[in-house]
C-alpha cells in the first residue's frame, strides 16, 4: 500500500474536510481509474474544499467560474492562499468601481464574493501563526461588512457577551410581525459564521429569524481573538441563548440549534445541559471525538497509541516522522493543534480525549435530527442516534442525490430541503 493511500484517513481527520472517495474499481484491471465528477486535479483535501466553495454559489456567495478559474491557477498547496487572495483583490477592485459609480447592488454582490474568497484563502493557509492570517481575516470581516451595508441585508453584526470578551455573530431578522422562531447556526473546524448565509436566507424566507455565530475555535473567534475550542459547549450556547431571548421579536419557545461538521459534536453536547432548545440538528452526529482520532492514529501504526501512554516525547517523534511523508499531514496536524490549542501531537491527543459525552446522550431532551451521508468519513451519526432517548429522526444523504459527502459539500439545495422540511415540522 502506498504512503498516500495509507495516510488518507488521517488527512481526512486532521483537515476537517471529507475528501470524496473514489468509486471501487476492479483490482484485476490495470486500467487507470476514471476521474470522478468531484475531482479537480489537486490533492484529496483541496478537491473537497473546491467543491465546498462551488456550493457557496447557491447562496450567491461565490460564482462557479471564479472558483474553477482560481482553483485552476493553484499549482500546489503552497500557492493556494496567494491565488485566492489574487481573486479576492481583483473582485474588490470591481466592487469599489461599482460603489463609486453608485451601483450599490453590484458592489454588494461583489463584496459578498470577496469575503468568501478571503475565507477560501485561509482554508489551507500553511502557517496558522502567520500575521497574514490576522490580516486576511480582517479583510474578510471588512468585505462582509460592506456587503451587509450595501445590500439591505436583514443581518446585522452583533457582539454577544461571553466570559470576559464577546462572540462575533450576525442576527438576521425575518420580515414578520410578532414573535418568530430562531435558527441558531454554527460551523465546526473550518467554517465561519458567514458560511451559514444559506441558513439565514432560508430561515428568513420561512418567516424565522437566524443567528449565525462563531464559537471558540471557529472563524473570526480563533483568528482575531485567539480562542481555541472547548469541550463544554454549553458554556458557549448558554450565553448565546441568554442574549438571544432578550431580543425583540424572538419566540423563546421555538429556538433551534444547528451544528455542522465538528459542530455535530458541539451542538448535542450543549443540549445535554441546555434545555431551552425546541429543535436540534447535528450534521453529522458526533459523540466521542477521541475515538475517531485514536482510530486513525491506530491505522497508521497499531503501536502508536501504546507509545503515547508510555512516552509522549517518543510519540511526538514518531508522529513527526510520519508527517515527513506528507505535506498535507504536516499542514493538517498543525491546523488541528491550532484549533484545539495544543502544543504538540501528544498534547493534541490528550486534548481531544476531553471531547466525549458518552453516557450523557440521554440528557438531551430536545427533538433531534441526526444527519448522515453515505460517504461520511468521520461522523458517528448512527451511534448518536441509537443513544438518544429524546424524540429523534435521521436522514441519510446518498450518492444518487450527489449529496453523499461530509456536510453535503456542494449539494446545498437538497441539504436545505431536507433539513428545513424537518425543522418546519417542529417550528
Amino acid at each position: 500500500m502506498s504512503a498516500r493511500v495509507a495516510l488518507s484517513p488521517v488527512l481526512v481527520l486532521l483537515s476537517g474536510c471529507h475528501p470524496p472517495a473514489a468509486e471501487p474499481t476492479d483490482t484485476g484491471s490495470p486500467a487507470p481509474e476514471a476521474q470522478q465528477w468531484w475531482q479537480f486535479g489537486h490533492d484529496e483535501i483541496l478537491d473537497s474544499v473546491i467543491l465546498h466553495y462551488l456550493g457557496q454559489a447557491w447562496s450567491q456567495s461565490s460564482d462557479v467560474a471564479e472558483v474553477l478559474e482560481t482553483a485552476g491557477r493553484v499549482e500546489d498547496p503552497t500557492t493556494w492562499t496567494a491565488e485566492w487572495v489574487r481573486s479576492a483583490e481583483r473582485i474588490a477592485d470591481d466592487a469599489r468601481e461599482s460603489e463609486a459609480g453608485g451601483h450599490l447592488r453590484s458592489a454588494a454582490q461583489s463584496w459578498l464574493r470577496v469575503a468568501t474568497y478571503y475565507r477560501a484563502a485561509l482554508h489551507r493557509h500553511y502557517d496558522p501563526s502567520s500575521t497574514e492570517v490576522v490580516d486576511l481575516a480582517q479583510l474578510e470581516v471588512e468585505a462582509f461588512a460592506r456587503y451587509l451595508d450595501l445590500s439591505g441585508s436583514p443581518c446585522i453584526d452583533v457582539a454577544i457577551p461571553y466570559e470576559d470578551t464577546t462572540l462575533p455573530a450576525y442576527f438576521c431578522r425575518a420580515a414578520v410581525e410578532g414573535p418568530a422562531p430562531v435558527v441558531l447556526f454554527h460551523e465546526g473546524k473550518d467554517g465561519w459564521a458567514e458560511d451559514g448565509k444559506f441558513v439565514a436566507d432560508e430561515a428568513n424566507a420561512r418567516g424565522w429569524h437566524a443567528l449565525l455565530f462563531d464559537g471558540p475555535g471557529m472563524g473570526k473567534t480563533l483568528r482575531l481573538q485567539g480562542l481555541p475550542f472547548r469541550p463544554d459547549w454549553e458554556e458557549v450556547v448558554t450565553p448565546v441563548l441568554d442574549w438571544l431571548v432578550e431580543q425583540d421579536g424572538v419566540d423563546a419557545s421555538r429556538l433551534a440549534l444547528y451544528g455542522v461538521s465538528f459542530g455535530g459534536y458541539f451542538a448535542p453536547e450543549a443540549a445535554t445541559v441546555e434545555h431551552r432548545l425546541a429543535a436540534l440538528v447535528a450534521n453529522p452526529g458526533l459523540v466521542d471525538v477521541s475515538a475517531i482520532y485514536e482510530g486513525y492514529i491506530d491505522a497508521i501504526d497499531p503501536g502508536l497509541l501504546a507509545l503515547l501512554d508510555q512516552d509522549e516525547a517518543a510519540f511526538d517523534q514518531a508522529i513527526e516522522q510520519v508527517m515527513d511523508a506528507s505535506e498535507v499531514l504536516r499542514w493538517g496536524l498543525a491546523d488541528s493543534m491550532w484549533h484545539f490549542g495544543a502544543d504538540s501531537p501528544a498534547d493534541l491527543m490528550r486534548e481531544v480525549q476531553r471531547y466525549d459525552f458518552t453516557g450523557r446522550e440521554g440528557d438531551v431532551t430536545t427533538p433531534t435530527l441526526v444527519v448522515d451521508a453515505e460517504a461520511e468519513a468521520w461522523g458517528q451519526s448512527a451511534r448518536l442516534y441509537d443513544a438518544l432517548r429524546c424524540e429523534k429522526d435521521t436522514v441519510l444523504f446518498t450518492a444518487e442525490e450527489a449529496a453523499q459527502f461530509h456536510v453535503q459539500t456542494g449539494a446545498t439545495a437538497i441539504h436545505v430541503q431536507k433539513v428545513f422540511d424537518w425543522l418546519e415540522g417542529l417550528l
